[in-house]
């Protein structure tokens, strides 16, 4: 590897890897990526991009924020939101017998592919609420865990939601002060942030009277994001570091920070200075179809079965004003199997707040299917 390197960088010097067309090496290098089923350790990131100049141009690439690359790389792109432009395409498996929800990130056009492992949600029935926890890690589902990034509690009706994240989404957040707060803050995390749950979404679904024949109305505030980051030039809160004490499996990143993205990366700037508002998302009305007689929302392909779980998130007017941005999707979930959805989501969503916006729409009481 090092006589590579030093090859590519000498005048004159004829390194195989570096003569490999870009959008080869850029192919190869992704569908490695793709194959593998865990998080790239950081010795492996960094060897790739010691091989050689064009290596670490596509390294490069990889390792900038979600928003910039539209690549789910690292764990930390979990909390990053994703591009502005397209949505990540993503899909959710759940197992009855087992009270899980699995986060999948889609690797072809196929509505359910093998996919790669994002995240993981256990559902926890309490006397008094329903608790879904939130890991990195497919089967260790604890808030005591390492891995532990998150979860959503409900009310004792089932149509209120709280989104907790583990760690504070910008400066200044508060922190929920529980018995759990101190599990969370284990040696198993680094003491470099305080660790916790800090409320960053509210969920609430009206009681619908006619039950799930009629569609429902979902309105989701989002605490952690200002209502100014759908408009041209807004910006969401951006995490760049993940605190977790084991580096080889859940590296933080950038490796290689970029300077022109155009906005803060500090992953805790104050956010009252640019919020004013928090954004608020409702979903999208249905329509009646007389010829199905059913209700029928446009979701272009990515959801095939009729469900009342299935939604499209947009965002609600300010000042009961209608603009570009209170069009487009911001987030849409689906059902295209017996225990399959699809879940798509875009900036200034993250793929956690997603997926636990997501959940709800599992456990409301008026959808139970």
């Amino acid at each position: 590897m090092k006589h590579n390197r030093d090859m590519d960088e000498t005048e004159g010097g004829n390194c195989y890897w570096a003569n490999m067309p870009p959008e080869l090496l850029r192919e190869v290098l992704m569908k490695i990526e793709d194959s593998e089923s865990s998080w790239p350790a950081r010795k492996h990131v960094v060897a790739c991009a010691g091989v050689c100049k064009s290596w670490r141009e596509i390294i490069k690439e990889l390792v900038k924020t979600l928003e910039v690359s539209g690549k789910i790389t690292f764990p930390i792109s979990i909390k990053q939101p994703g591009p502005r432009e397209s949505l990540i395409q993503c899909f959710v498996k759940r197992n009855r017998a087992t009270q899980m929800h699995y986060l999948y990130l889609s690797l072809s056009q196929a509505l359910a592919d093998d996919g790669k492992f994002l995240l993981a949600a256990r559902r926890f029935r309490r006397p008094t609420f329903t608790e879904y926890v939130i890991s990195l890690h497919p089967d260790y589902i604890f808030r005591a865990g390492g891995s532990y990034i998150g979860k959503l509690r409900s009310n004792f009706l089932g149509n209120k939601f709280v989104v907790y994240d583990a760690l504070p989404p910008h400066a200044g957040a508060k922190m929920l002060q529980n018995r759990s707060t101190q599990m969370v803050g284990s040696k198993q995390i680094s003491p470099r942030v305080h660790t916790g749950n800090y409320a960053v979404a509210q969920i609430t679904y009206e009681l619908n009277v006619l039950g799930a024949r009629s569609p429902r109305r979902m309105h989701c505030v989002m605490d952690a994001i200002p209502a100014s980051a759908i408009k041209p030039g807004g910006v969401a809160p951006t995490q760049i570091d993940f605190p977790i004490s084991n580096a080889d499996s859940f590296p933080t990143i950038p490796y290689f920070r970029s300077k022109s993205s155009g906005f803060d990366l500090s992953p805790f700037a104050p956010l009252d200075s640019q919020r004013g508002a928090s954004l608020v998302l409702r979903n999208e009305a249905p329509r009646w179809n007389e010829q199905l007689h059913c209700w029928c929302l446009n979701f272009h392909g990515r959801v095939t079965v009729a469900s009342v779980k299935n939604f499209q998130l947009v965002a609600y007017p300010e000042n009961g004003l209608v603009g570009a941005e209170n069009e487009k999707i911001f987030l849409q979930f689906g059902k295209v199997g017996k225990d399959v959805f699809t879940m798509d989501y875009c900036y200034p969503l993250s793929a956690f707040q997603a997926f636990a916006i997501s959940l709800s729409s599992f456990d409301t009481k008026s959808t139970r299917e």
